[in-house]
């Protein structure tokens, strides 16, 4: 078996999108793969029972989000595809600096893919319409409420007006143009009409049952450039800019809205609690649709959030979860809503029974998984997700278990040495430590140098799947704790809740517990001890060193956090991400203050352990300015730090950026730790 080494990333394939056929015969996924410094993704058209998979479409293709037609005959998907035969008559002009994503129609049964839409700025995502014969489509639109003047031969425009937050967002860069609605023939030729204008974005639109109007979420009110609040709006899909209507809303926000098929209700995916704190998590709530009487939650006691929480770089992140919810009936014909849930490190499907109160929700299946992508078709369930250790592939619920259908995905692994994995618990002052212990192969109970991996979030959690950093570590003779500490998602509100404003304190007081219980148990040698973190994970990193001084041989710190109260304005949702954790804001004397107790940078003149910090150039969550204030420190003080700045590279670049700088990023941690901890 070989060892997992950085060269690895140009291996892994990842399967990352899903759609289930209307008669659920068969399935549709995207595969992608590495080729040079850039990713591959093809469609592939996968039987249900029995076969081998084949390829639709392939060679140099960049194709996404696939959705069976409601007949099962066509395929649309988004591509990035050059278009010779795109229609003439479409909205605009593709954009001349780049190819942007497109709609783009083939038969399941033969034939070659042709464009649907040739739009000036791309399209960001699409349904079918229940007859099948019409699309809706949203993406970016003109006129822009920012720029000044016009772009020309790739150039820049005269200026940027910004009057509002929002103008930038990480991994989009400065978001020059509103997101609103289109319908589209589905035929060749045809003209979209745009349903949607004003100073707002759509999100999440589906389809109302009679294909005559759609559902969507909009933040419309003052300052929802600040503090999004979406509620659910509904518009006709005949005319023009037609006038909008809200039907519901909840007390925190709701992130999409589901009509029933018979056209009586919609099911809500959303907070009903005031400014939606991070304790709060999303749940399923119902309503009529028609909004004359407000959403009943189906599962007020579940204290877990619905949605895929997890941290794991086997599910290749580039592509967004789909948690569903989807209508269904249960085994007794009773109507029902499945979805994606989240609990202790695990993502599994699970069935919410209607009306509300007639019955708990539970998991269709107990497993060791992390689902990602989730459809459900003629009572068949399907999902992408990790199993253990494997990376994702399409599974089937049967019999209250996985079926595991396809080898696209993970065929790679075979050849690789991997981690045993041990889930333990740690006593901690707020409550049991989950943790996931990764160790080579043969280990034994030795003691070894540890490093141990804090998640991102902090509403992340660690899966049983180790992510390839972990493999590379363990390869490299390290063991890896990945601790799901106060602040993670999936252990109840109160887990949570005890880390809001509390950064620094609680979740240190859980990394230093797990250390001291694997240091005495004799798996993790005192002497070698890392630390190694992203996003929230980096800011947990840089604290640590400060708070406990020498008590680490070395510690690797990406994308994090030094200046809590510079992090509030330079983050693309700053404002609102504080507000929903109870960080703090910087608008008053005592705000300055709690948010400069929860700072790295307070901290400086302790820190003597060896720090490497790794940058995406172009991340606008945690971005250079902030980070760069603590290499600074820490040069001026003679302190060991070196800092590393990807160009053109984003917050989570280590998992979706381009290979030679994933590759890069991680042979410089491997070496980090080599030369510190051997």
């Amino acid at each position: 078996m070989r060892s997992v080494t950085p060269e690895i990333i140009r291996r892994q394939v990842v399967l990352e999108e899903l759609d289930l056929a209307p008669d659920a015969t068969r399935a549709v996924v995207v595969r992608r793969h590495v080729e040079g410094i850039d990713y591959r993704r093809a469609l592939w058209l996968v039987p249900l029972a029995g076969g081998r998979p084949r390829p639709l479409t392939g060679g140099l293709s960049r194709d996404s989000h696939p959705r069976f037609s409601p007949d099962g005959r066509r395929i649309a998907f988004l591509s990035r595809r050059a278009s010779g035969d795109a229609p003439d008559d479409a909205v605009d002009e593709p954009d001349r600096a780049r190819i942007n994503k497109q709609i783009w129609i083939i038969p399941v049964d033969g034939g070659e893919p042709w464009p649907l839409t040739r739009t000036r700025h791309g399209i960001e995502g699409f349904a079918w319409s229940p007859q099948g014969d019409r699309i809706a489509f949203w993406g970016p639109t003109d006129p822009s409420p920012i720029l000044v003047g016009e772009r020309s031969d790739g150039r820049e425009p005269t200026t940027r007006r910004i009057t509002a937050g929002g103008w930038r967002w990480d991994e989009e860069g400065l978001r020059d143009h509103r997101t609103h609605l289109a319908v589209v023939a589905v035929r060749r030729g045809a003209r979209p009409l745009r349903l949607t204008e004003g100073d707002f974005d759509v999100v999440a639109p589906a389809w109302d049952p009679d294909g005559q109007s759609l559902v969507f979420c909009a933040a419309r009110h003052e300052l929802a450039d600040l503090h999004p609040r979406p509620s659910v709006f509904r518009v006709g899909s005949g005319q023009r800019h037609r006038e909008l209507v809200e039907i519901a809303r909840l007390g925190g926000l709701v992130e999409s809205a589901t009509p029933s098929p018979d056209g009586r209700w919609l099911a809500l995916l959303g907070v009903d609690v005031d400014d939606a704190p991070d304790d709060a998590a999303p749940t399923l709530f119902v309503t009529p649709s028609d909004g004359t009487a407000a959403p009943m939650p189906l599962a007020a006691d579940l204290d877990l959030p619905v949605g895929a929480w997890i941290d794991t770089d086997l599910n290749g992140w580039a592509t967004s979860a789909r948690i569903g919810p989807f209508w269904d009936v249960d085994g007794d014909g009773r109507p029902s809503l499945v979805a994606l849930a989240s609990r202790r490190g695990r993502c599994l499907p699970w069935r919410f029974p209607l009306p509300a109160g007639h019955g708990r929700p539970q998991p269709l299946v107990e497993a060791e998984a992390a689902c990602w992508a989730l459809s459900v078709a003629e009572g068949a369930v399907a999902v992408l997700g990790t199993l253990g250790g494997r990376a994702m592939e399409l599974m089937t619920v049967e019999d209250d278990a996985f079926r595991t259908v396809t080898s696209l995905g993970s065929r790679w692994q075979r050849a690789y040495s991997q981690p045993l994995v041990e889930d333990r618990w740690v006593a901690g002052a707020g409550g049991p430590i989950e943790v996931w212990l990764a160790s080579p192969p043969g280990a034994g109970g030795a003691p070894l140098p540890l490093v141990v991996d804090v998640h991102g979030g902090p509403l992340g959690a660690w899966a049983p799947a180790p992510s390839l950093e972990v493999q590379m570590l363990v390869s490299a003779g390290y063991r890896v704790a990945l601790p799901n500490i106060r602040g993670s998602a999936g252990y109840g509100a109160a887990w949570i809740h005890a880390h809001m404003g509390h950064w620094g304190e609680v979740d240190a007081e859980d990394v230093l517990s797990v250390v001291d219980d694997l240091v005495a148990e004799g798996l993790a040698d005192p002497q070698r001890l890392g630390l190694l973190g992203l996003s929230y994970g980096g800011f947990l990193v840089n604290w640590l060193i400060g708070a406990a001084p020498d008590r680490f041989a070395a510690a690797v710190s990406e994308a994090g956090v030094a200046n809590q109260v510079a992090a509030w304005a330079l983050s693309d949702s700053g404002p609102d991400y504080n507000r929903r954790s109870r960080l703090g804001d910087p608008l008053t004397p005592e705000g300055v203050e709690l948010l400069w107790r929860q700072s790295p940078l307070r901290n400086v003149r302790l820190i003597r352990t060896p720090l490497l910090m790794l940058q995406g150039q172009s991340d606008l969550r945690c971005p250079p300015a902030d980070n760069e204030q603590l290499f600074v420190a820490l040069r001026s003080l003679g302190r060991t730090v070196e800092y590393v700045l990807y160009p053109e590279s984003y917050h989570v670049f280590a998992i979706t950026g381009r290979p030679d700088r994933r590759i890069d990023r991680n042979r410089r941690m491997l070496d980090w730790f080599r030369r510190y901890l051997a």
